[in-house]
């Protein structure tokens, strides 16, 4: 048959493989194999012992302490903390995924379970909702079978000491060993209602990053019109960059509105626009940059950064693979912005804030100044102008 002897045919069906091969890498073979390692996680080891019958000094939490260190194939890397204050101010900074906080009295209330009287002590668990959804998730999970494991070892502890006091263990003793600690477990820093499950800021910063190339676009080509009319370099460059610093301000503000209104997100409307109109006009005068410095082709290597990079963002640095980490995640702007906006919307601004918008604010310096200096390249002629000098 004629058509599959069409060249136009097999230029389209290579053209798909290309296509599908560079997605495929781009939506999957960075995370491909992510698995956790070495997820921080605070441990605030509290208890002061207890003297027991007999003589005997019984001290859990420095039992706890030593078989959690030493405890090999947990996905967790224990940040030993002196105190519960010095464990939630990591969590607020962001170093920390969670918090195991074993009490001062856990000894104490080990042996109460023998009395009469018994008063079994609280473990606490601290888990950081906001820093990112599914390493909340896994702290949770893990600091829930290490409190279950804990109250296993300490059940068998203290029975072993009654044993040895009176030779037989009290059916009132035997009891309360079956929950010989209470675990009370605290989430903190909430994304709230309507947050994608704390994704938000990934997708503000996603939608942030295509309205600002989209708009980058069309003011370079608005530009490049401009040249070939007539008009010098530095000024179609200087009308880009003024009606892009002009626009930033008004998507970001749109954007803003739409996510609170239409869909309920919960924000400081007020912070979260000005920090997306930085991240706007930074995203804009990179691309414009790129844009021209090499022209259209830059459309291609920005949208290759936005699909490498868009897997990467909803996941804990972390879970990620080595290679991935150092070779993407650890420069990619939208990793930034995105950090920043997290910072802002569930932490109150403190944590990672800071360091992203310095990060922004030098990125927008840089691109702003390369923007400029691209006036300074060669400029072609027109289709016109060439036409005429050959004739």
């Amino acid at each position: 048959m004629n058509f599959f002897k069409q060249r136009l045919l097999w230029i389209g069906v290579a053209g798909v493989t290309v296509l599908a091969i560079v997605f495929g890498l781009a939506l999957m073979g960075s995370i491909a194999g992510a698995k956790p390692k070495e997820v921080p996680v605070a441990l605030a080891v509290l208890d002061q012992g207890a003297q027991a019958g007999g003589g005997q000094e019984l001290n859990a939490g420095q039992m706890i302490r030593e078989n959690l260190l030493a405890l090999k194939g947990l996905p967790v890397s224990w940040q030993v903390v002196s105190s519960e204050e010095e464990a939630r101010a990591a969590i607020d900074r962001q170093d920390v995924y969670g918090a195991l906080i074993i009490p001062a009295d856990l000894s104490q209330g080990l042996l109460s379970l023998a009395s009469p009287n018994p008063k079994p002590a609280a473990l606490k668990i601290l888990v950081n909702e906001g820093s990112n959804a599914q390493a909340a998730l896994l702290v949770q999970q893990v600091l829930g079978q290490a409190a279950d494991t804990i109250g296993a070892e300490l059940a068998g502890q203290v029975l072993a000491m009654a044993g040895q006091q009176t030779g037989q263990v009290p059916v009132e003793v035997a009891k309360a060993l079956l929950a010989p600690v209470t675990v009370e477990k605290e989430s903190l820093h909430a994304a709230g209602a309507n947050n994608a499950g704390g994704n938000a800021p990934t997708m503000l910063i996603q939608v942030t990053w295509l309205g600002s190339l989209f708009a980058g676009v069309f003011l370079f080509l608005a530009g490049r019109k401009a040249k070939e009319a007539g008009s010098g370099s530095w000024a179609a460059l200087s009308g880009q960059a003024i009606a892009g610093l002009l626009l930033m301000p008004a998507v970001s503000g749109l954007l803003v509105w739409m996510a609170s209104s239409w869909y309920g997100m919960e924000m400081a409307r007020g912070d979260v626009w000005l920090y997306l109109w930085l991240t706007g006009t930074a995203f804009f005068l990179l691309q414009s940059a790129l844009l021209n410095l090499i022209g259209v082709p830059a459309v291609g290597l920005l949208a290759l950064l936005f699909f490498f990079s868009m897997p990467v963002l909803n996941l804990a640095p972390e879970f990620l693979p080595d290679a991935t980490k150092d070779w993407l995640y650890s420069w990619t702007p939208l990793r930034y912005a995105a950090q920043g906006l997290r910072s802002l919307m569930y932490f109150g601004g403190e944590g990672r804030l800071a360091d992203s918008r310095a990060v922004l604010w030098w990125l927008a310096g840089i691109c702003f100044a390369v923007l400029l200096a691209s006036g300074l390249l060669p400029r072609k002629a027109p289709a016109s102008g060439r036409a005429q000098a050959l004739s």
